[in-house]
């Protein structure tokens, strides 16, 4: 296996810095103890609640932790700006970057994609009859997708949150969010109906990178892989 831990890049005597893209909330608690069996112990402001600072550098001198949201993780591998990152593979359907690269699946951040409806339509509904729906969801290209292999037109409407408020304000009457306990679409008077994919987080790479920094970056998915077996 590559030396992953030495401090210094193990391709061609490359300077590049190594940029790791992590997720805010919930998952960056699921993560980090992974991050940090692999060997990556960011500096004591990463874990300061208080800081405002996005880039964080670790204990490897060329390797550093940004926090972003989950969505724009893939954005920043997809495009350079990091060169690994951790992100769930719901994110990884909506945008379908073909620059990405997910060989680890991480086992963390489990849950679904799911059609929910106000509890009162489920006795008399039959999606089996849709020929047309309007769906508010953070997920258009899913959601389409889904409903175009049934044969049924998704009319998206555009939400990145807060979605289970939409049926209830007459917006529309169906949903597709991401699901964990249920309790919020319980809370709301919302029942699940369909779920559409099951979710869990990936270290995803730029292919790129990979291609450029082979010993590097491939050291990496070993070490990680290698805790995800361990755990």
């Amino acid at each position: 296996m590559t030396d992953v831990m030495n401090d210094t890049p193990t391709d061609g005597g490359s300077n590049e810095p190594l940029v790791l893209a992590l997720p805010k909330g919930r998952i960056l608690k699921e993560v980090m103890p992974l991050v940090r069996r692999a060997g990556i112990e960011p500096e004591p402001a990463f874990d300061d609640p208080g800081t405002r600072l996005l880039q964080f550098r670790t204990n490897h001198p060329h390797i550093s932790i940004i926090r972003v949201r989950s969505f724009d993780v893939a954005t920043f591998v997809a495009f350079g700006a990091a060169q690994i990152g951790v992100a769930g593979n719901d994110v990884l359907m909506e945008f379908d970057y073909p620059e990405l690269y997910a060989p680890v699946d991480l086992d963390i951040g489990h849950c679904r994609i799911s059609v929910a409806e106000p509890a009162e339509m489920e006795a008399h509904d039959d999606p089996s009859r849709w020929s047309h729906v309007r769906v508010a969801t953070k997920y258009p290209a899913i959601t389409r997708a889904h409903f175009a292999q049934r044969g049924v037109q998704a009319e998206c409407i555009k939400l990145n949150g807060a979605m289970e408020l939409a049926p209830g304000l007459g917006l529309c009457r169906r949903i597709v969010d991401l699901v964990s306990t249920g309790s919020t679409l319980k809370a709301n008077g919302l029942v699940e109906i369909e779920v559409i994919a099951e979710v869990t987080s990936r270290l995803v790479v730029n292919r790129a990178a990979m291609k450029t920094r082979p010993r590097e970056i491939g050291g990496w998915i070993d070490r990680f892989r290698e805790v995800c077996d361990a755990a």
